[in-house]
């Protein structure tokens, strides 16, 4: 009996791309209003569905949805989003230290948080990170580093810390900065740990409040990042490799440091790609150029694009089928130069509505594309035209499975 071909497949997550009608771009979505002639060839030739990426209604995070879509039950292995941030910055995060998700915010004199992004910070966060790092706070080494625009990353090294503790971020504006708590009032290393990440905020504040950078900014104005606000604390989880569970070779071509710390906590390669910062205008030319690249070494690629979510966070429904548009012309791209032999999955995340300006439990748009598929009767690609395609609704744990039983890489189950 011949041997079956082994393919390739690139896994393109939008992140943030489902969303819901918008009035203003005529009762359609951000994704049906884009011209998007890639996809839409993608969706005639392959086969569409939607997508829950936990479970139907579950709003999820970006962490927890890319560890079910990467086949990872996040319910079992989930334990924060700061352990990815500061691995995918390049922090080093040893046994026993807890790591937070942090963001440079502006708070005014009441510290009442007016912008949780600090205007959306580009530049100058390296010379603020380093006067931040290296705090000691109780007998606690506190590291401290710049990820991508707002972000950053925080490592509490110490004795006697625990992760389970409240956010010391408020998630909104106009709310007065929270002070971290232990989840259970009984628990010491928790108390500990809350105490210090509420004096390292207090901190935060007394350094960079009059900061040149941020006399610079309010003198250009610009938001001052004066306060750094944490949250999401966890301990790094410990995860079966990627390619020991699914018998491939992967890379992570993706723009953000917590997608990045995913990837390398799985075991992925990571390829970067020059000039995609994460933002709206991000290089995605020089995205798809690496993963072309990445694809002619490595059968199975995973992409994540930031444009849409961003987008949908701050309720800009033109620019998010801009993103998208954007998004469409890159796969033109990897169509023409990434040669035959490969299976193309296009979803997202998690949905980002406009309307809602964070995430939701919109299932997302779903497609496979490549050889010897049985297709479906879909025509584009967009929420509302996946709704009828021949996968039906899936759960973000399934697709991994599907991909690489089309790759010719999986065991089979029994005899």
């Amino acid at each position: 009996m011949a041997q079956a071909p082994h393919y390739r497949a690139l896994f393109l997550i939008a992140d943030g791309m489902g969303d819901r009608p918008i009035p203003e771009l005529g009762n359609k979505t951000p994704l049906e209003a884009a011209m998007t002639p890639f996809l839409d060839r993608l969706a005639r030739e392959g086969e569409c569905g939607l997508m829950d990426p936990v479970s139907p209604g579950i709003r999820v995070g970006s962490d927890t949805g890319h560890l079910a879509l990467l086949g990872y039950d996040p319910y079992q292995v989930y334990t924060g989003r700061g352990p990815f941030e500061a691995l995918g910055i390049g922090m080093e995060v040893r046994g026993g230290d807890i790591a937070l998700r942090c963001n440079f915010s502006t708070v005014d004199e009441d510290w009442i948080v007016t912008d949780r992004r600090a205007g959306r910070i580009e530049q100058g966060t390296q010379e603020l990170a380093n006067v931040l790092s290296g705090i000691e706070i109780e007998g606690v080494a506190c590291f401290f580093k710049e990820s991508v625009a707002h972000r950053g990353a925080l490592v509490l090294r110490g004795a006697n810390l625990s992760p389970h503790i409240t956010d010391a971020d408020p998630h909104a504006e106009g709310q007065k900065v929270w002070e971290s708590q232990p989840v259970s009032p009984e628990d010491e290393a928790a108390a500990r740990t809350a105490r210090i990440v509420n004096l390292f905020t207090r901190e935060s504040y007394a350094r960079l409040k009059d900061h040149p950078i941020n006399r610079a900014r309010q003198e250009q104005g610009l938001k001052p990042a004066n306060i750094v606000l944490a949250r999401g604390a966890g301990v790094a989880p410990h995860l079966k490799p990627f390619d020991t569970l699914h018998h491939t070779r992967s890379a992570a071509v993706v723009e953000t440091g917590l997608i990045r710390g995913i990837a390398r906590f799985v075991g992925m390669e990571i390829c970067d790609a020059p000039g995609a910062t994460g933002g709206i205008e991000s290089d995605l030319t020089s995205m798809g150029k690496t993963i072309v690249d990445a694809l002619q070494t490595h059968d199975f690629v995973l992409c994540n694009v930031k444009g849409p979510d961003l987008c949908g966070h701050d309720n800009l429904p033109q620019q998010k089928a801009q993103c998208i548009e954007r998004i469409d012309a890159m796969v033109g791209m990897i169509l023409q130069q990434a040669g035959k032999g490969l299976y193309i999955l296009v979803t997202a995340d998690h949905s980002t509505p406009c309307s809602v300006g964070d995430h939701s439990g919109d299932p997302v748009p779903l497609l496979i594309w490549g050889p010897d598929l049985r297709g479906d009767d879909t025509t584009a690609y967009h929420e509302r035209a996946c709704a009828k395609g021949g996968l039906g609704r899936l759960r973000g744990q399934d697709l991994v499975p599907i991909l690489t039983q089309l790759m010719n890489v999986q065991e089979k189950y029994g005899a």
